[in-house]
């Protein structure tokens, strides 16, 4: 009798165990892994689809919105310059003005990425009528009047080959010149060895007096100001992806190019457009010319002359000014590349409607890309693998120790059933004696 009832007290504690415990544990197990393992797939499928529409949605809307910016950026530099038409010509408040407009800026200095706290503006000037520079800060400095010179000869100029003076001249009030990215061009080989591209987009409007035209007023904006807008765009990472300096061994970049096809900023400087010592340009790479240029280490790109490395160049430049924002792809040394692009909606008389100032491109190498996207994949599928190893092991374990704990009931029920024995035995006993005294 005590043997079943202890039997019979092991078989419940055991099958309670089991609907309680074991089956809903092992369900929630196989539901993690399966989870896991599904998760890891479907990362894996969409990381080495690197053509798929939603990342090429995805990259194109990153141009657009990185050429707003850049709309409005210059935007509020044509602002600028027409305030600075109602402040004091001294030297003093021309000097307070620039120092009053800085932002930071990502410089790479001695091998050593930094940043640092820039002025946006590198000159300051105003001329008279006949392009004499009457006030002029440099770097926050005012220039010694000795130092002042005449401008409207582009050979005094600051470039060379200047013409911001006879062009603002002939605007009229609130008119603004705006030029090109004007710098010194960096080679191959100074870029290897550390230097950058820099220079200056000058913003110009004439300023007038009771007599009618009275001089010009300009503004250097340092370029760089305008190229970190782009050179720290990556364009596979996903949101506002920043770094200080882009990995370019990826190939995947973020450039600028002008409303002429120049490229005036780029991860490698010495695609950016830029002039000799003497003001002149530096010739862009054509078919022509590439074996040449490339001896020397100069390789400025027009991308409206580089159909003869792929077609699709010129096109997408010519797309670009017309207003359109797309997505490509075309070959450019030896590499596919996928491209979406925006134009920058900033417009003067020297930046007309409808392509404005330029365009934005995000560029994607195609091939890394997809090797670096496997590799991900290869390492998501060993993680989920080794996640559901790990999974596996704890319910093993987990399984054991339960049982463990299930024998330990067990056995506390079996005494309990024995402890019970005795007092049963006892009170029959004690009946049957009842029994026999009844009976006597």
């Amino acid at each position: 009798m005590a043997e079943t009832k202890e039997g019979k007290g092991l078989f419940t504690v055991a099958r309670v165990f089991f609907l309680l415990i074991v089956i809903p544990l092992s369900l929630m197990a196989i539901l993690i892994a399966n989870g896991i393992f599904k998760l890891g797939v479907t990362v894996k499928e969409g990381a080495v689809n690197v053509l798929d529409q939603k990342f090429q949605e995805e990259i194109k809307s990153r141009a657009v919105n990185t050429a707003e910016e850049i709309a409005s950026f210059l935007s509020e530099r044509k602002k600028d310059l027409l305030i600075a038409t109602i402040i004091p010509t001294t030297d003093t408040a021309f000097k307070q003005f620039v120092r009053e407009n800085q932002k930071p800026l990502w410089i790479r200095e001695e091998g050593k990425v930094r940043q640092v706290l820039a002025y946006l503006y590198a000159e300051m000037a105003l001329t008279d009528r006949s392009g004499n520079e009457i006030v002029k800060i440099v770097n926050g400095e005012a220039v010694p009047k000795s130092a002042l010179v005449n401008v409207a000869k582009p050979a005094n100029t600051a470039y060379k080959s200047e013409v911001y003076f006879s062009a603002a001249r002939s605007l009229n009030r609130g008119e603004v010149y705006v030029s090109p990215v004007t710098g010194w061009y960096v080679n191959r080989t100074e870029f290897e060895k550390g230097k950058r591209f820099a220079g200056v987009i000058r913003f110009a409007t004439p300023v007038f007096d009771k007599q009618g035209f009275a001089g010009v007023l300009t503004l250097a904006l340092d370029y760089r100001h305008l190229a970190a807008l782009t050179d720290h765009v990556v364009p596979t990472q996903a949101g506002q992806a920043f770094e200080a300096e882009v990995d370019t061994s990826t190939g995947n970049y973020a450039y600028l190019v002008d409303n002429r096809g120049l490229v005036i900023s780029h991860p490698y400087d010495y695609h950016i457009a830029g002039l000799n010592p003497d003001g002149s340009p530096v010739p862009a790479l054509t078919d022509k010319n590439s074996a040449e240029m490339g001896k020397k280490g100069e390789a400025v790109l027009n991308l409206n002359l580089l159909g003869y490395m792929d077609p699709n160049l010129p096109e997408i430049a010519k797309d670009a000014m017309t207003g359109n924002a797309g997505v490509k792809a075309y070959k450019f040394g030896g590499h596919m590349k996928l491209v979406a692009y925006a134009p920058v909606k900033f417009y003067t008389k020297e930046y007309p409607q409808p392509g404005g100032f330029g365009w934005v491109g995000m560029g994607v190498d195609v091939q890394k890309y997809n090797d670096l996207a496997i590799k991900t994949s290869r390492n998501i599928e060993k993680e989920a693998k080794s996640w559901s190893t790990t999974i596996i092991v704890i319910l093993v374990l987990s399984i054991i120790l339960l049982f463990l704990i299930m024998a330990l009931l067990a056995r506390g029920i079996s005494r309990s059933i024995a402890s019970e024995v005795p007092q049963e035995a006892e009170e029959a006993a004690k009946h049957y004696d009842d029994e026999e005294e009844d009976d006597k």
